[in-house]
C-alpha cells in the first residue's frame, strides 16, 4: 500500500477568511454582477443560439426555440453553482485594492478640478475688471448682472 498524501486544500487568495463579514447590499450586488458575468461567459454559445432563434419572434419563441432555450437553461444550471458564487466573491475581494486606487484617483482629480475652478473664478477684483475691459475693447458684450427674480 502506497502512502497517499491527503488532499490539502490550496489556500485561496483574496478572501480574508472562509466566512468573511457580511457585505453591504451594494457590495453583494457587485459580487452578483461578477457571478452572473462568469456564468454568462461559460454559456455564451447557448445564449447566442437562443438569441438568434428568438430574433424577430414574439409569441412563437416558446415553440420555435424550445431546444435552444432548454440547452441555454441546462448550461446555466450546470454552471450556476455555489462554487462559482464563491469564486465570484473571491474575485471581488481580489479586486478591492484596485477599486480603492480608482476611488483615490477620482478623489484626487476632483480636488484638482475644484482647486482649478477656485483659482479661475476666485480671481482678484482688478484682474476681473481688466478682463472685462479687454472684452469690451474687442467689441464683446458683457450682459449686466441682475438680481434673481427681477425681469425686464
Amino acid at each position: 500500500m502506497a502512502a497517499e498524501t491527503p488532499d490539502v486544500p490550496q489556500p485561496r487568495l483574496g478572501v480574508p477568511s472562509r466566512n468573511p463579514l457580511p457585505l453591504s447590499a451594494s457590495q453583494e450586488s457587485q459580487v452578483r454582477d461578477i457571478y452572473y458575468a462568469r456564468v454568462r461567459k461559460h454559456c455564451a454559445e447557448e445564449i447566442k443560439a437562443f438569441a438568434n432563434c428568438a430574433l424577430g419572434r414574439t409569441f412563437s419563441v416558446t415553440f420555435a426555440c424550445r431546444a435552444e432555450h432548454t440547452a441555454m437553461n441546462a448550461c446555466m444550471k450546470r454552471h450556476a453553482t455555489q462554487e462559482e458564487q464563491d469564486a465570484a466573491r473571491e474575485e471581488w475581494f481580489a479586486l478591492r485594492m484596485e477599486r480603492q486606487r480608482q476611488r483615490e484617483r477620482k478623489a484626487k482629480m476632483a480636488a484638482a478640478q475644484e482647486e482649478f475652478m477656485r483659482e479661475w473664478w476666485g480671481l482678484p477684483e482688478e484682474v476681473r475688471l481688466s478682463r472685462g475691459r479687454e472684452m469690451a475693447k474687442r467689441g464683446e458684450k458683457i450682459p449686466p448682472m441682475r438680481p434673481e427674480g427681477s425681469e425686464k
